[in-house]
């Protein structure tokens, strides 16, 4: 309803707007709320007063003034992209939805926490998807690595390209990082025996960082760069082009994230003696984020667990029936095991953490946000307290070869 005559700053910013406009005059001394014209009181010219308003003002007013008469509602008419969209988009998504996208090969895995787009080639899957993404839930897109020149992607071809360019490469046993030669790191990729010591003799479980990222991708590998852009998943909302990527139609004066890409590389943990550890601690996004597994190499060497060993540690985790039958699907091939938790959730985990911190001992300082500082990587063990405690369930997801992981920004995760 339109502002009372009594109030006329409005309870909202329509009402604030119209019952404005009519004081916005140029040279007016009482407008006195927002949008009132600014004027300078400089004296160069030997006289005081008011000079020219400012001209931002200026056609703020003008605009509000021409355009929204004070006596009169704007009618706002709002279309929906889809005229078949559904009004209740969570039952859409929760009850089946096979009626309304049976040429969609699709699934829910993690109690429907999560999608499963299975052909990455249906030019419909944006359609579902959309869907999925308002309720700000995680998506899989599996079978990318098919459209890939697979041979770019290869260890020993970027150790080839690339070896002799210098990088910073993170042992995650100790959080140590060093500024060293990329060729060390890639030599190690799936050789055991060539990967560095650290003090007691354990291997390192190295990784190479968001190595190259951003322009410093584009420039440096140029042909890989044209081929992950023409194999991304849901291109409507991928590409940079794409016509819902809400980045690629910010103004120019905006400041935006590093949307990279950006190549994440490091060892697997099966090589290693403590599984408790990731490569990746449990941290948020602060952009929307698709993560494809380009690659997995197989490890060899003393001391690695065999095929049958990973698949076995594998299934000790709380897994979806989906996921491990594909495990056992012998044409898969899993790379990258994910953690994922609801961005709601956050303030619960925190206070976990700090609660866990404490309990060891470990000083937890005002500022100290475990979160953002990526300090942590919960176990199994805590990721049971954390729902026998706080009720908070951990969405557990297998990157086989080939899967495109989309979250959404604040979504907590760890790999």
């Amino acid at each position: 309803p339109p502002a009372s005559q009594n109030n006329e700053q409005g309870s909202t910013l329509r009402d604030l707007l119209t019952t404005t406009a009519g004081k916005l005059r140029l040279g007016s001394t009482d407008a006195g709320i927002a949008f009132a014209p600014v004027y300078s009181t400089g004296t160069a010219s030997g006289k005081s007063g008011r000079t020219m308003p400012n001209i931002l003002d200026d056609i703020i007013a003008s605009v509000v003034e021409n355009k929204i008469p004070p006596n009169r509602a704007p009618k706002i008419n709002v279309k929906s992209e889809i005229k078949d969209e559904p009004k209740d988009d969570k039952k859409c998504v929760q009850d089946d939805c096979s009626k309304r996208y049976g040429d969609i090969q699709y699934s829910w895995i993690c109690d429907k926490h999560v999608l499963w787009l299975r052909d990455h080639k249906n030019s419909n899957n944006w359609k579902l998807f959309k869907e999925c993404w308002k309720q700000g839930r995680p998506v899989l897109v599996s079978g990318m690595h098919k459209k890939m020149n697979f041979s770019l992607w290869k260890a020993e071809s970027i150790s080839l390209d690339f070896g002799n360019q210098q990088a910073d490469i993170l042992n995650c046993k100790d959080s140590i990082i060093s500024n060293t030669n990329v060729k060390e790191f890639w030599d190690g990729f799936e050789d055991v025996s060539k990967r560095q010591k650290i003090k007691n003799g354990e291997t390192a479980l190295l990784k190479l960082k968001d190595w190259p990222s951003g322009e410093d991708f584009k420039t440096m590998m140029p042909a890989r760069y044209e081929d992950l852009l023409k194999s991304l998943p849901l291109p409507e909302y991928c590409s940079p082009e794409g016509k819902l990527n809400l980045a690629s139609h910010l103004p120019g004066f905006f400041v935006r994230p590093d949307l990279g890409p950006r190549l994440c590389s490091a060892y697997g943990v099966a090589a290693t003696k403590d599984h408790d550890i990731g490569t990746t601690n449990l941290h948020i996004e602060v952009s929307d984020v698709v993560n494809i597994l380009v690659y997995v190499g197989v490890a060899k060497g003393n001391g690695v667990l065999s095929k049958s060993g990973v698949l076995k540690k594998l299934e000790e985790e709380d897994l979806d029936d989906l996921l491990r039958k594909r495990l056992k699907d012998s044409s898969e091939l899993p790379g990258a095991l994910w953690h994922i938790y609801p961005g709601k959730d956050a303030d619960k985990i925190r206070e976990f953490l700090q609660k866990i911190a404490k309990e060891q001992g470990l000083e937890v300082l005002p500022e100290h946000d475990p979160i953002r500082d990526q300090s942590w990587y919960v176990n199994k063990k805590l990721r049971q307290r954390l729902f026998e405690e706080y009720g908070v369930k951990t969405c557990t997801v297998i990157q086989f070869l080939g899967d495109a992981i989309i979250l959404p920004a604040g979504a907590l995760h760890q790999v």
